[in-house]
């Protein structure tokens, strides 16, 4: 289906005239707008006025609005578990328009909440770093939808598929990327879906009967039926939908943003500028030049945001202080990084989220190592990238919880404790890290 050109080009003129909207963020609302009539033409049933209404109020970077509206539509499509008890369901809010529509209310809230400079920032730097015709996975929110807005605005040379590893057993979402890429890239088809949630099942079923089931796995049999449900099970379906993807397009390189790990990525991944790069192969060891590069990048990088004064020698102490005066006291004086930085919660986020994936590689890796060598090498550079995600946001669960795993794998409890101690400073009422802590204390 082509988008009218006219449209387009009146959609940016009027975003533009109702005043100072980013112009990325314009631009991708009238595409994403114009890719929903575009499909609704082949609808039998009709869509709701409100959906226009809502990216009216995009264009207009009206927010009260916008998310009012956003908020209408979520209930009439039926999807959610508060229902639609004040809204009639939409059945077209149930086809292949839901994705750009659920697209543009999770791009809209990452423009709104980020600082404009760094949203900007990360766009650059993840778009700078991936070839033409690549296979991008964006998991998390902001590597989803900040690329893919940033990524409307590219030159035709520069351009990339842009896939999310979180939504592959969404039927609809796998009928909207099919309008968009098919026949340029193999993505699986329904039937793809279903035999991957057969394989998923039978492997399930096995683990169960012999206890081996995931902490947090949803999966049981209930009159001989198989019932799947929550995060840990999806993501292993989706997992086993990427891996398809990835078999079947040898043509393409493949970069990953992880919002989930995968297990099965682990071998085949290595720190590529703020993301990873999902090699063909799986690799026999990250190089030393390799992981020089990684860090020299980081260094440069996480200077710039907190300023460059973290080091491998930097002791667990000094960490944990400057989380407690910037992040907690909220005193600036004497910081050398960046204040827009510093007063932003979801670059916080996302940056350090980012590093931890990749701490998260060298950890595996780890893990993993026979020789003693090696396991020291990779302990090393999980210790000094996980030490980076958890200055840029010691208040993220998921860094601290890696990087605890990681400092009583080397026998650190101290310093683990010390971790645990200052995010609760952030986080007081938080159980899980009060459960962490009684399990960091036994360790000591």
């Amino acid at each position: 289906m082509m988008v009218t050109g006219w449209l387009l080009v009146a959609g940016l003129w009027l975003a533009l005239r109702a005043g100072a909207v980013d112009l990325d963020l314009a631009r991708y609302a009238t595409a994403k707008e114009n890719q929903v009539r575009d499909y609704a033409q082949a609808l039998t049933n009709p869509v709701p006025a409100i959906v226009w209404r809502f990216f009216d109020a995009v264009k207009a970077d009206d927010w009260e609005t916008a998310t009012n509206l956003a908020g209408r539509i979520e209930k009439a499509s039926g999807r959610y578990a508060d229902g639609a008890e004040d809204a009639k369901i939409s059945p077209a809010l149930r086809t292949v328009i839901w994705p750009p529509i659920s697209e543009m209310v999770g791009t809209y809230e990452q423009f709104h909440n980020w600082d404009n400079q760094w949203l900007h920032r990360f766009g650059r730097e993840v778009m700078g770093s991936i070839p033409r015709d690549s296979i991008y996975f964006g998991g998390t929110d902001p590597g989803r939808f900040i690329i893919s807005a940033l990524g409307e605005s590219a030159a035709p040379e520069n351009r990339f598929f842009i896939l999310t590893q979180n939504q592959l057993v969404d039927e609809s979402y796998l009928e909207s990327i099919h309008e968009l890429y098919d026949p340029k890239i193999y993505l699986p088809t329904p039937q793809d879906a279903q035999q991957a949630f057969q394989l998923y099942v039978t492997d399930a079923q096995t683990r169960l009967q012999n206890g081996g089931l995931k902490p947090g796995e949803g999966f049981q049999l209930v009159n001989g039926q198989a019932k799947v449900s929550g995060l840990v099970a999806v993501m292993t379906i989706n997992g086993l939908l990427a891996r398809m993807i990835f078999d079947k397009n040898p043509g393409h390189e493949f970069f990953v943003e992880e919002s989930y790990p995968i297990e099965w990525m682990y071998p085949y991944l290595s720190p590529h500028g703020l993301i990873l790069q999902l090699h063909a192969k799986p690799l026999d060891e990250l190089s030393e030049t390799d992981v020089r590069q990684d860090q020299e990048h980081w260094r440069k990088f996480t200077g710039e945001l907190i300023g460059d004064w973290l080091s491998q020698q930097t002791r667990t102490k000094e960490l944990c202080d400057f989380a407690d005066r910037v992040y907690l006291d909220k005193n600036l004086a004497g910081f050398k990084g960046d204040a827009g930085f510093a007063k932003n919660r979801e670059a916080q986020k996302c940056f350090s989220k980012l590093r931890s994936a990749q701490a998260g590689v060298y950890a595996w890796r780890a893990a993993q190592a026979t020789d003693m060598n090696e396991k020291v090498r990779m302990q090393k550079a999980a210790d000094l990238a996980f030490s980076q995600a958890y200055a840029l946001c010691p208040y993220s669960p998921e860094t601290v919880f890696r990087y605890t795993d990681l400092l009583l794998a080397i026998h650190r409890p101290d310093d683990a404790f010390l971790i645990v101690k200052t995010t609760l400073h952030l986080d007081p009422n938080n159980a899980q890290l009060d459960e962490l802590m009684e399990t960091v204390r036994k360790a000591q």
